[in-house]
């Protein structure tokens, strides 16, 4: 008790509150309000022997600012040093303890409601492209700025391309993000979702100037759409990731051009031995799907027809191996497994049949021993749920994705869907798992758009406001057929619905105009259609450009 009195009566000295909490409301507000409130809880011993009382705080302070539903940073009233000091420490607790993140609030009434998309591949940008601003705001969260037309990317390896006729900018893809007020693009990974509380947790893109390192939001949501790809397989293999190359993104596109430049370049130094020379200019390619085989038969083409050119000291050297488990090219027609590999034969690619045990920075172990030395590793077999995706506490799919029923809808959690490499229909639903290919992820982001557009011009957009409506048909996957080149102005259509069907399937130079006029058309704009087509006429007769940059 004597303690007590004591405490109290210090602080009525500095203007505390003892017992209770001292509560000070709209002390600070700026279209919002403030609720400061401070909690005691300990008495400390000044260096004069006399006792005095400093509350730890835990500081509750709402600033809901009205500039475009984005929350302020809490302001602090202090009655000394000594409280002011306990109040920076506890505000640091509450940060590290309570992850009270910054960022968009959830919508009000009368506000359009807000659709989070997480991701920029085939089926957000799909989904992006058509959504209708009218009805909703749109928020757009993703590591990259930027989509990227996969089909072609292979050839921007070599310089048959260059790499930004292969990106779209998310922004010219739904113009939404950069013009209107409440719709965003964010830099940054999301980290989390609470179903519950609508809520999304993100943390930015490194960048080394942000107030904090990392640099943590959240963005609530009326209606959620998960697109957040895949990453590649590795299947557990050692030394696949430290040592290999993938080709899913531009900038692994640009490490494998860099790499196959700096090694041609190298390799004409003098004392370097023979067998070095075939080490560094050996090209390994692991996985013979349609990335694998395409390029493989780039790479071909350029070295017959450019290395061959300007690098005559060593053209003798280069060499390109596929690697194979089983046969290249599955699900393609039979008849085109057999001229694909025929063609690459032809054109130098030497084909190998094996399951790679371990990966070394210099060679590749097989399962029965064998050892091959490489110089460049390109690594292509196929892709599954990324390290994010397996986070979520959500329903799985028999592969491990996220699972969806028949609206592309996650289960038992409201307002949340998935789509694309993501997601999979659950076993419940009757239907296979669909593969991992743009034209999956690209249908199912058109059906869902639509989803969404009728869905929000009967109100139905707010979180919780679609429980009970009928969402129509549900999406069904019908295949249009498959493609690939081979190199050499070669190329493989196979129009068949399912691999056990039967249908019209191409090879040679036909083929080859198919594939190169359909992907023309579904580049995404006139701009980078311009590009592509500039590009191949320059690589047409000019050649490809060797220059190594960077």
């Amino acid at each position: 008790m004597a303690l007590a009195r004591i405490a109290r009566a210090n602080l009525r000295r500095s203007g505390g509150a003892l017992g209770s909490y001292a509560c000070e409301k709209d002390v600070f507000n700026v279209g919002g309000y403030t609720n400061i409130c401070y909690i005691p809880s300990h008495v400390y011993f000044n260096s004069d022997g006399k006792f005095s009382y400093v509350p730890t705080v835990k500081e509750q302070n709402y600033v809901n600012f009205s500039m475009r539903g984005i929350s302020g940073t809490p302001y602090h009233l202090s009655a000394s040093p000594d409280t002011q000091r306990v109040i920076e420490e506890s505000d640091s607790e509450l940060e590290n303890d309570q992850t009270r993140y910054a960022g968009l609030e959830a919508t009000k009434p009368g506000e359009k409601p807000r659709v989070v998309v997480l991701g920029t591949g085939w089926a957000a940008c799909r989904f992006l492209k058509e959504l209708d601003t009218r009805i909703y705001d749109v928020v757009c969260i993703s590591p990259r700025n930027h989509m990227v037309f996969t089909p072609l990317l292979a050839s921007t390896c070599v310089g048959t391309l260059e790499f930004r006729s292969v990106a779209e900018p998310v922004s010219r893809i739904q113009d939404a993000l950069a013009r209107e007020p409440n719709s965003y693009f964010f830099l940054a990974s999301c980290t989390g979702i609470d179903t519950d509380k609508h809520e999304v947790y993100c943390e930015a893109v490194k960048n080394g100037g942000l107030p904090r390192d990392p640099y943590q939001f959240k963005v609530a949501y009326d209606k959620l759409v998960i697109a957040a790809g895949a990453e590649p397989l590795t299947f557990g293999i050692k030394g696949v990731k430290e040592n290999a190359f993938f080709l899913r993104e531009v900038n692994h596109a640009q490490e494998i051009r860099k790499k196959l430049l700096l090694n041609l370049m190298v390799s004409e130094n003098p004392g370097i031995s023979e067998e070095e020379k075939k080490r560094l200019l050996h090209c390994v390619v692991v996985g013979g799907g349609p990335t694998g085989v395409e390029f493989s038969g780039e790479l071909s083409d350029f070295i017959m027809r450019d290395v061959h050119q300007s690098y005559t000291h060593v053209k003798d050297y280069i060499h390109v191996t596929l690697i194979e488990a089983n046969e290249i090219l599955s699900s393609f027609d039979i008849s085109l497994r057999n001229y694909a590999t025929k063609h690459l034969t032809k054109s130098g690619v030497r084909l190998m049949r094996g399951v790679v045990k371990e990966v070394h920075p210099k060679k590749i172990v097989l399962s029965d021993g064998t050892e091959v030395p490489y110089g460049l590793l390109v690594w292509s077999t196929g892709v599954g749920p990324s390290k994010f995706v397996k986070t979520l506490n959500l329903p799985t799919s028999p592969c491990g994705r996220i699972g969806v029923d028949d609206w592309l809808r996650v289960p038992f959690v409201e307002d949340v869907f998935a789509l694309g490499d993501c997601a999979g229909f659950l076993e419940r639903t009757g239907k296979p798992v669909l593969p991992a290919l743009a034209q999956v992820a690209e249908r199912e982001g058109k059906f869902l758009v639509e989803l969404f557009n009728e869905v929000g011009k009967q109100n139905g957009g707010k979180a919780f406001s679609a429980k009970d409506m009928q969402l129509g048909k549900p999406f069904v996957y019908n295949h249009l057929g498959s493609m690939a080149s081979v190199g050499r102005y070669k190329a493989l259509v196979d129009l068949r619905k399912s691999k056990d069907a039967k249908g019209l399937s191409l090879a040679g130079f036909v083929s080859w105009m198919i594939w190169r006029s359909a992907y023309l058309t579904r580049v995404v704009s006139w701009r980078n259609r311009f590009y592509v087509a500039v590009n191949w006429a320059t690589t047409l007769v000019f050649g490809r450009d060797n220059s190594r940059i960077g």
